[in-house]
């Protein structure tokens, strides 16, 4: 009896079930043993076989959809596109459209030095502005009162430059622009915008966008009779602003 007994439980050890079966495909088979099972799908616990593979796919990193299909994490297009979700709009920004700027990038700065750090800012914006080869109209308000007054207008109150606005949105000041471009976004936003490839300054103004007016020749004032140099009587010139200036009529 003890012999038939031991023959018996040997017997049973020797059947193997479902939890062995799956430690051994998963744990002791060999990476070819693996690609072999699944191109074959010899055994008779296919589905035990699968799904352990699976679960060991998954331990791994990998993505494993319902249909089997393994792709690596480097490869999940749904967290592209979540990044692709996570750029901004210009829907997201205020809007606030300056005369004219309902379809342009249009910043306003200054070109005075007189404060260094707004000078300095102007200047940074300005050359990332240019970095990205958009056409830019650039409105100094120390060159013409006008801008100063049209920026003030559309904050109600005095504001300082630089302040960029993209088709009717207003962006931000340096602070904000620049964030937004160490963020990768500001070239999002830039999306549409007419290129500029001219690879010199304006012949005419070196992209001052003003000149001196021919007709009073930046003194202001003409006189009355337009011939008689010699009368006292001289008025306003009407064609320049008031630091004499006009604007450049090639690049502007």
């Amino acid at each position: 009896m003890r012999g038939m007994r031991g023959k018996l439980l040997k017997t049973l050890k020797s059947i193997p079930t479902i939890s062995s079966l799956r430690h051994g495909l998963v744990f002791q088979l060999s990476p070819t043993e693996k690609i072999s099972i699944r191109k074959t799908q010899s055994f008779s616990s296919e589905l035990v076989v699968k799904e352990a593979l699976k679960a060991e796919d998954r331990e791994l990193g990998f993505n494993v959809d319902d249909n089997g299909n393994v792709t690596p994490p480097f490869l999940d297009f749904e967290e592209e596109t979540d990044e692709e979700q996570d750029l901004p709009s210009l829907l997201d920004f205020e809007e606030k459209c300056p005369p004219g700027g309902g379809d342009c990038v249009i910043l306003y700065s200054t070109s005075l030095t007189g404060i260094r750090k707004t000078f300095e800012d102007c200047k940074a914006i300005r050359f990332l502005l240019e970095s990205f080869k958009v056409t830019v109209q650039e409105r100094d308000v120390s060159m013409h009162i006008e801008f100063r007054e049209e920026l003030w207008k559309m904050f109600d109150t005095k504001v300082i430059p630089p302040r960029l606005f993209i088709k009717g949105r207003y962006i931000g000041g340096a602070a904000e622009v620049v964030v937004l471009h160490e963020q990768g976004k500001l070239k999002k936003l830039l999306e549409g915008i007419p290129l500029d490839l001219s690879e010199s300054p304006c012949s005419s103004c070196a992209n001052m966008r003003f000149v001196v007016c021919f007709n009073c020749h930046g003194s202001r004032k003409v006189f009355a009779d337009g011939d008689n140099v010699n009368d006292e009587l001289h008025v306003r010139c009407a064609e320049c602003n008031e630091n004499g200036l006009i604007r450049c009529s090639i690049c502007c």
